[in-house]
């Protein structure tokens, strides 16, 4: 091999290794929820600064998404099960989904929590360039990220988890 090429090796090697590395931190729970903004159907606003203190669930999905429309039962009784524990829920909808479907389906499922719509994407991007739904982190009560789930979450062991989560102080 010539010189050049070890080079080139060495440096695609090295680069592997340090996504790597960042890959297992991001998975270790020290990871901090991306400082972002959401923005609320009533037009209020909600930052990752106001979630500190309470075991968050970030649900990114759209009305589009029949895995999200299929889920959104489980997360309306896992709300409803932890909520008076210390217990949040924000689901975030797509940039490409229409408010005007995201309203309707947050009333006529009477959604007992808080429903954000990311109009431009800033959000989606911010944690972690979000594309395929549903994405939902797990973040602790310090505002790190525990868990991220990419499609439906196994709910008990995702219960398991949050109840963990809510005992630590």
């Amino acid at each position: 091999m010539n010189a050049t090429l070890e080079r080139v090796f060495a440096t695609v090697l090295s680069a592997l290794l340090l996504a790597g590395a960042a890959l297992l931190a991001g998975c270790s729970g020290t990871q901090l929820a991306p400082a972002t903004e959401f923005v609320l159907l009533d037009g209020s606003r909600q930052s990752t600064k106001d979630l500190r203190g309470k075991v968050t669930l970030v649900n990114f999905w759209a009305t589009s998404c029949v895995t999200c429309v299929a889920e959104m039962p489980k997360l309306i009784a896992t709300h409803q099960r932890y909520h008076g524990q210390g217990y949040e829920t924000l689901a975030v909808a797509m940039s490409y989904d229409p408010p005007s479907y995201v309203v309707n389906f947050s009333q006529t499922r009477q959604l007992p929590f808080k429903v954000a719509i990311d109009n431009t994407g800033a959000v989606a991007k911010a944690w972690g360039d979000v594309k395929l739904t549903p994405t939902t982190y797990l973040v602790n009560k310090r505002g790190e990220i525990v868990k991220q789930y990419v499609g439906e979450p196994d709910f008990a062991a995702l219960h398991q988890l949050i109840e963990k989560l809510l005992a630590e102080t």
